[in-house]
C-alpha cells in the first residue's frame, strides 16, 4: 500500500503514534533483486515513491531507500527499529510478501503489525475461500452493509499530532530521500537486469492515478456495462497497476463512485440476492464495475490470503479442474510453440501475437484478450502444468499488475478456478471452458487493435 491516503495501515500508525505522543516515520524501501524484477516495475515503483516523497513534506517524516550494489540493505529494518515504539506494515496475501512479513515479526525487536488494507471486504472477515463469483458476492453483499460504513479516513496524516523532524542514526546511511529516489531513476537504464524489458505506456505515482480515476469516472462509467469489452476504445478503467502498487486503494475508487451515484447505505436491500444487477441499486455502469472492483477483485484476495501456499500452483486448482485437465494432458496438439516463440509473439495467430505485443510493448494487455491469449497457451503447450508455469512467467514479467491476486484470478480462471465444467468435452480443454479466436474476432471490434499490434 505504498500510499499517503485511504491506508488502514498508515491509519493505525498515526493513530498508535498519537497515543504515544510520539512523530511518525514513513520508510519506503525498494529491493530489485527478486523475480521479475526489471526496468519497467521498478520505473513504475519509483515514480511511486518520488511522488510520495513529496507529498509527505511537513506532514511526516519521511526516509527512502533503493537497494544498489554499494547497499544491499543488509538489515536495514531491523537498524530502524531499534528506534521506534512499533512497526506498522500493510498485509498483501501474494508474492514473497508474506513470508517476508513473518520473518520480520520474529526478528525485530519490536513489535510489528501487519494491516489489511487491500479492499472493501477485510481478508479476516471471511472464514474460508470462495469457488465462484456468485457465492462470494452473496457473502460481499451480506458484508457490505456493516464495512461501507468504515471505510479508511481519505488523508491520515493530517490528524497526526506530532509532525516533529527526528534524527535517525541511520540518517547517513539512507541520505536524503530526493536524492536517493532521483538517482535511482536517472541511473535505472544502466542497472544490470535477469530480464530486458523496457520501460511500459504508465507512469506511476498517485498523482497518475487520480487522473486515470477521474478519466473514468468523467468518461467512461456510465457506459462501462456495455463498453467494457470494447477493445478499440479500452471501455476499462486502467487502474489495476496502481491498484497492484497501491499508488490508489480499492476503497477510495470505491468511495468515489458512491459520491458520485449520491449513494448511501438505506439504498441496500434487506436480503443478499448474488445478483450482479440491481443490488447497489445505482446506474448500470456503477453496478458493473462495483461487481468488477470489489466481487472479482477481492474474491482473488481473499483467495489467496486463505491459500497462501497454493493459490499460484496446480495443485490449487479446484479438483474436478485438476481431473480433467490430467485425462487429456496427453492428448494431440495440432500446434506447439516453444516459450521463446509465445514471447516474442511469433505464431500463427494474429489476435493473439497482437495481445502479447501489447503486454511486451506496454506492460498491459485488455481484460477480454488476456482470457483468449490464456486460452490458447494452454492448447499450444505440451501439458497444462508448463502452460500455466508459462502464463505466470509471461504475466509476471512483462504486466504492471503482475504478481497480484487479480490477476493470478484470471490465469488460473483459464484452467477452471473460479469457472465450472463446461461441456461439450473438448481435447486438451477436457471440461474447461473453451475459448477461440474466431469467436473472438466475431464478438468484438478488433480492426484498429490489429492495426496498432500488427508487429
Amino acid at each position: 500500500a505504498r500510499r499517503l491516503h485511504s491506508n488502514f495501515g498508515l491509519q493505525f500508525a498515526v493513530e498508535e503514534a498519537n497515543k504515544r505522543g510520539l512523530p511518525l516515520l514513513v520508510f519506503e524501501a525498494l529491493r530489485r533483486n527478486y523475480r521479475w524484477a526489471n526496468k519497467r516495475h521498478h520505473t513504475f515503483i519509483l515514480e511511486g515513491m518520488k511522488w510520495n516523497a513529496e507529498e509527505a513534506e511537513g506532514l511526516c517524516n519521511y526516509r527512502a531507500w533503493v537497494e544498489t550494489p554499494v547497499d544491499p540493505g543488509k538489515d536495514i529494518l531491523g537498524e530502524l527499529a531499534k528506534e521506534a515504539a512499533l512497526v506498522v506494515t500493510d498485509y498483501y496475501p501474494c508474492f514473497f510478501l508474506p513470508r517476508m512479513i513473518q520473518k520480520a515479526g520474529a526478528s525485530l525487536s519490536t513489535a510489528l503489525f501487519s494491516v489489511d488494507s487491500n479492499g472493501v471486504i477485510p481478508l479476516q472477515s471471511s472464514d474460508r475461500h470462495y469457488t465462484t463469483a456468485h457465492s462470494f458476492r452473496r457473502f460481499v453483499q451480506k458484508t457490505i452493509p456493516r464495512v461501507i460504513r468504515q471505510l479508511p479516513l481519505p488523508n491520515p496524516l493530517e490528524t497526526l499530532v506530532n509532525t516533529s523532524p527526528i534524527q535517525l542514526s541511520m540518517d547517513d546511511r539512507l541520505g536524503n530521500p530526493f536524492d536517493a529516489i532521483t538517482r535511482a531513476l536517472s541511473s535505472i537504464d544502466s542497472w544490470q537486469w535477469s530480464d530486458d524489458v523496457s520501460i511500459g505506456e504508465l507512469h506511476g505515482g498517485r498523482g497518475s492515478a487520480l487522473r486515470k480515476m477521474e478519466h473514468f469516472l468523467e468518461a467512461k462509467l456510465d457506459m462501462y456495462h456495455e463498453n467494457r469489452n470494447a477493445v478499440d476504445e479500452w471501455g476499462t478503467s486502467l487502474l489495476s497497476p496502481y491498484l497492484h502498487y497501491g499508488h490508489i486503494g480499492g476503497a477510495e475508487i470505491v468511495r468515489e463512485v458512491l459520491l458520485r451515484e449520491g449513494w448511501n447505505p438505506n439504498h441496500l436491500p434487506e436480503k443478499a440476492s448474488g445478483s450482479r444487477e440491481g443490488w447497489w441499486g445505482m446506474t448500470p455502469g456503477s453496478e458493473a464495475f462495483l461487481d468488477q472492483i470489489i466481487t472479482w477483485r477481492e474474491l482473488g484476495f481473499h483467495f489467496c490470503h486463505h491459500n497462501l501456499d497454493t493459490y499460484d500452483t496446480f495443485e490449487g486448482l479446484p479438483e474436478w479442474a485438476k481431473i480433467t485437465l490430467n485425462e487429456h494432458a496427453s492428448d494431440k496438439r495440432e500446434e506447439t510453440y516453444s516459450l521463446a516463440e509465445l514471447e516474442g509473439a511469433r505464431t500463427a495467430d494474429p489476435i493473439w501475437n497482437a495481445a502479447q505485443r501489447q503486454l511486451v510493448q506496454t506492460g498491459l494487455m485488455h481484460n477480454y484478450l488476456r482470457m483468449l491469449w490464456g486460452k490458447k497457451v494452454l492448447q499450444w503447450s505440451s501439458s497444462p502444468k508448463e502452460a500455466l508455469e508459462r502464463l505466470v512467467h509471461l504475466n509476471n514479467k512483462y504486466a504492471l499488475d503482475g504478481r497480484d491476486p487479480n490477476s493470478y484470478s484470471g490465469i488460473f480462471w483459464v484452467f477452471g478456478r473460479f469457472d465450472r465444467a463446461w461441456g461439450p468435452e473438448r481435447p486438451i480443454f477436457g471440461k474447461t471452458r473453451y475459448m477461440t479466436s474466431d469467436s473472438t474476432r466475431r464478438k468484438l471490434k478488433l480492426d484498429r487493435y490489429l492495426a496498432r499490434f500488427a508487429g
